[in-house]
């Protein structure tokens, strides 16, 4: 009689249990709250949640209850929540709750949980999930494995699981994957800011199932100001539920190590804007142009006046994976003449748009990267009887720019740009020239001049040509006052003795 007594009475724990589950499907902050034993065992001396992690499963339980998933779901409803943070605050163990509150409170949940090296991802992610995994009250439902939290039930154990998969930049077709139609869609990014942004790209595709819960969350420290972390609080806060959590305020922090921190380096400088405060550099180590001087430029009202002259540049792909960009300036405004991007084009090809767009706008000037291949584009529109100027990047500079020595052309242009942005430029809202502009570093020449790292040098560190900000500098090549329009196809072009950025 005993057996049977025992059986009974986990039925009724399993039915308790699950009745209690019922109630935390959209809140997340209840589950943590009930899931745990609180105050007792190794949870002695804590009572739940930091009040920012709180603060965070109460977002998500209002995402939620906003209506935002669920029968109409599609990937403009889905809930984006983002939170960026200085060190030690306990993120890992907000996360690992979150992924067991995804999974165990919703039938057959599929989700996939990287993070940005596969050490962090087995040893710290997975490792704190396997801790709060087994203080669990329902543990037993669900069989944790070296790369995988499934359901016990062998019936299931293939469509109600979450998987800890490493990313990789040349194969990222794991996270393509990742649907499960009529259910729930769980995919977290754990120190986000380092994940390569083709993950994030391919990651949208999982957004793409109607009739589908879809939850999408990223976590980390705000190391990179480029990049679609740091996009989360920019250019697509629109889209995301962003939290910005200061170390200070943690409960579980080291205070006196993060005064000393403010202490040493200053309250203000990126080291504790990224580890205590949690909130993006302002630039990278050697980075040229802040990211938060192109969302104000790309948020800048396009200023000019008629008397401006419009200015056209063109930046000429060398490689299959470049792209040919052709910009337009006038005064403070690179944004109402249309940025276009080609790929695939051979020089002719690129001559004969660039000769189109010449008659349209007809600009008063027209600089051309002769660099490599440019040159080929340079000979053919003069051959037409175009007015161009070829611009060679390592040719001499004119001289310094604002007291700063530049190293050769490029870096003359680069630095004349970015006197532009601050201001009051206005650029447009692209994505690729964001990422081109906040993406280049410089250093400096034995003579202490401004040098800009080689394209090539981006590449390695996972970065594209600066294709469509390098057509931008290319505005800034030399000094155009508008023409005088008279006999002939364009008139004279007007050199200035003084170069004006603004012109």
């Amino acid at each position: 009689m005993a057996p049977k007594r025992k059986t009974r009475t986990a039925s009724a724990d399993d039915r308790a249990l699950a009745d209690l589950l019922a109630t935390c499907a959209a809140d997340p902050l209840r589950f943590v709250l009930a899931a745990f034993d609180w105050g007792r065992g190794e949870l002695e001396g804590h009572d739940g949640p930091d009040a920012w992690q709180r603060d965070v499963l109460a977002a998500l339980r209002d995402g939620l209850a906003a209506g935002r998933v669920g029968a109409e779901s599609s990937a403009a409803q889905a809930v984006r929540l983002a939170v960026a943070s200085g060190h030690g605050i306990g993120k890992s163990a907000l996360v690992a709750w979150l992924l067991l509150w995804g999974l165990a409170t919703r039938a057959d949940c599929r989700g996939i949980v990287t993070a940005n090296t596969e050490a962090q991802l087995r040893t710290k992610t997975w490792a704190e999930l396997a801790k709060w995994h087994r203080l669990c009250l329902f543990r037993r439902w669900f069989v944790r494995t070296a790369t995988a939290l499934h359901a016990a039930d062998s019936a299931h154990e293939q469509t109600w699981r979450i998987d800890a998969v490493a990313w990789s930049k040349a194969n990222p077709a794991a996270f393509a994957g990742l649907h499960n139609q009529g259910k729930r869609v769980l995919l977290v990014f754990d120190e986000a800011s380092e994940i390569d942004d083709v993950v994030w790209e391919v990651s949208e595709g999982a957004l793409t199932d109607a009739d589908t819960e879809i939850l999408w969350l990223a976590f980390g420290n705000p190391t990179r100001n480029t990049g679609r972390f740091r996009e989360c609080f920019g250019r697509f806060r629109h889209r995301w539920t962003t939290r910005q959590v200061d170390s200070r305020t943690a409960r579980m922090t080291n205070k006196a190590l993060l005064d000393q921190w403010v202490a040493d380096y200053g309250e203000d400088s990126d080291f504790v804007r990224v580890r205590v405060k949690g909130t993006f550099p302002r630039a990278g180590s050697m980075q040229l142009i802040a990211a938060d001087i192109v969302e104000r430029a790309a948020a800048a009202e396009a200023q000019s006046s008629v008397y401006d002259p419009l200015v056209m540049a063109v930046d000429v792909a060398r490689f299959g994976a470049d792209q040919s960009v052709i910009g337009f300036r006038r005064g403070r405004d690179a944004r109402s003449v249309p940025m276009e991007k080609h790929r695939g084009l051979d020089t002719m090809q690129l001559a004969a748009r660039c000769a189109v767009l010449i008659e349209r706008h007809r600009p008063d000037a027209v600089f051309i990267d002769e660099t490599g291949v440019g040159g080929g584009v340079v000979d053919r529109l003069r051959q037409l009887g175009h007015s161009v100027v070829g611009v060679a990047f390592g040719a001499r500079p004119d001289g310094a720019v604002d007291g700063e020595k530049v190293a050769n052309k490029r870096a003359e242009m680069w630095v004349r740009m970015r006197a532009w942005l601050t201001t009051g430029g206005a650029i447009p809202d692209d994505r690729d020239l964001a990422a081109d502009l906040g993406g280049v570093e410089y250093g400096y020449t034995i003579h202490n001049e401004i040098q800009l790292e080689k394209k090539d040098d981006m590449k390695k560190r996972g970065l594209a040509s600066p294709d469509a900000g390098d057509a931008l500098a290319l505005t800034f090549a030399y000094p155009v006052a508008r023409r005088e329009r008279g006999p002939g196809r364009f008139g004279a072009l007007h050199v200035p003795s003084e170069f004006d950025p603004f012109a």
